[in-house]
């Protein structure tokens, strides 16, 4: 018997959480959602049915052009996880987007560049492709 070794994966979301499902089916199309409160033009994210401050504000998607700063970062350099532990270092951190949300995600760069990691820092969106979604990940501008 032949062992066929596994591809690994990282952990992807539930793709059927109301909530969330239209936000990740627009990253199929490349597209980084959020949502804006049609009463107040209050920005919200994480993705809802529902504004959580006004009674009767409806919700409207937008898309982000992906461009923000750090607002803050870790560099991680032990991982048990199977993907994550062929990545390490690898940074996560807190994206502020243009737009006035804010994401966790990673930055993806070069070993050698991560001392270039600093909060207040700009940087761009990109895309991580998995047959079911993309994960919108980020790189220093």
């Amino acid at each position: 018997m032949v062992d066929k070794k596994r591809e690994i994966s990282r952990p992807l979301p539930k793709l059927e959480e109301l909530d969330t499902k239209y936000f990740w089916e627009e990253t199929k199309k490349k597209r980084l959602s959020y949502q804006v409160c049609n009463k107040s033009n209050e920005v919200v994210f994480h993705p809802r049915l529902h504004s959580s401050r006004r009674v009767g504000g409806a919700l409207e998607w937008r898309t982000s052009a992906g461009k923000g700063e750090v607002y803050a970062f870790s560099i991680i350099r032990q991982s048990y996880h199977p993907f994550f532990k062929d990545l390490v270092p690898y940074v996560v951190a807190w994206i502020d987007l243009d737009e006035g949300f804010r994401l966790l995600s990673n930055i993806v760069c070069e070993k050698k560049n991560l001392l270039e990691i600093e909060c207040g820092k700009r940087v761009e969106l990109i895309w991580e492709e998995h047959p079911e979604i993309c994960i919108p990940l980020f790189k220093l501008l």
